[in-house]
């Protein structure tokens, strides 16, 4: 074997192979990261959109029942209300009014027994023929006794307190619809360095549901009255216009912090 049979590489060609494999590791770990960067972005874009449409599932159930004619909404902010929501429901099979005691009602069983204490709204019909005297009479419960039927149908017998002169004969009727509320405030909370869409009781700390949101406009509500003017009533309010926004500190190509935003119109019971 002659010398020229066992000459390697030159230096040279060994710079060009070493200048060659840079260029195509540099190039792969660039696109690498260019995937990352536009992962981490759609990801962010995603939470963010799934974000806000949670918030507005819970804002849509809650709100869509409330009656402001009837004094749900409790409290108008702009970042926050507070409303009476309901928490139970029930139909009136049995009224006795024509005793000398307190006025008691037998109720069927639709969703979890009326407990003692509970404040409820009774629906008063008064004249059938008129619709302009119906109104909800507000009662608490000072009894109940859930060994009751009604024909097949299991039912609590429930006494009100207080209130022997408040259900006028005919008034209520069998068939009456039963509510009971909670008073919550829903708004733009802060836990620790971010902010959630909570809902707070009164006396207690909120309970953040959603988020992270935007610290400035994470939740915002207008509030307008049937022609669709803005108004400070709360008896006059027809809808309740809802912008939740999210604010992500991942930035997309050109610099700019990754957000999304949905608006909203629930119209109110009345």
């Amino acid at each position: 074997m002659t010398a020229r049979d066992r000459r390697g590489f030159t230096l040279v060609e060994l710079l060009v192979v070493s200048v060659l494999g840079a260029l195509l590791v540099g190039a792969a770990l660039q696109v690498l990261i260019t995937n990352q960067r536009t992962y981490t972005v759609q990801s962010a874009k995603i939470i963010g959109q799934q974000t806000t449409r949670a918030a507005m599932d819970v804002l849509w159930g809650e709100l869509r029942e409330v009656s402001t004619r009837g004094g749900d909404l409790l409290s108008m902010k702009e970042d926050s209300l507070t409303v009476r929501v309901m928490r139970n429901f029930s139909l009136a099979c049995q009224v006795d009014t024509s005793g000398t005691g307190q006025p008691r009602m037998k109720l069927l069983r639709i969703g979890e027994w009326f407990a003692v204490g509970d404040s409820v709204f009774v629906f008063a019909d008064n004249k059938e023929s008129d619709a302009d005297d119906d109104r909800w009479i507000r009662a608490q419960i000072g009894q109940s006794d859930t060994t009751h039927t009604c024909g097949s149908e299991r039912a609590q017998q429930v006494i009100f307190i207080g209130q022997n002169a408040i259900f006028t004969a005919d008034s209520v009727r069998v068939g009456a619809p039963v509510r009971s509320h909670l008073t919550y405030t829903y708004g733009l909370f802060q836990l620790g360095t971010e902010y959630y869409l909570g809902r707070k009781a009164p006396g207690v700390a909120a309970v953040p549901i959603v988020g992270p949101l935007a610290e400035k406009g994470g939740i915002a509500f207008q509030y307008r009255d049937a022609n669709g003017a803005v108004t400070t009533n709360p008896l006059l309010v027809r809808q309740i216009v809802i912008t939740v926004r999210t604010l992500s500190p991942v930035r997309n190509s050109i610099g700019q912090q990754v957000s999304d935003s949905v608006t909203t119109w629930i119209y109110t019971r009345n």
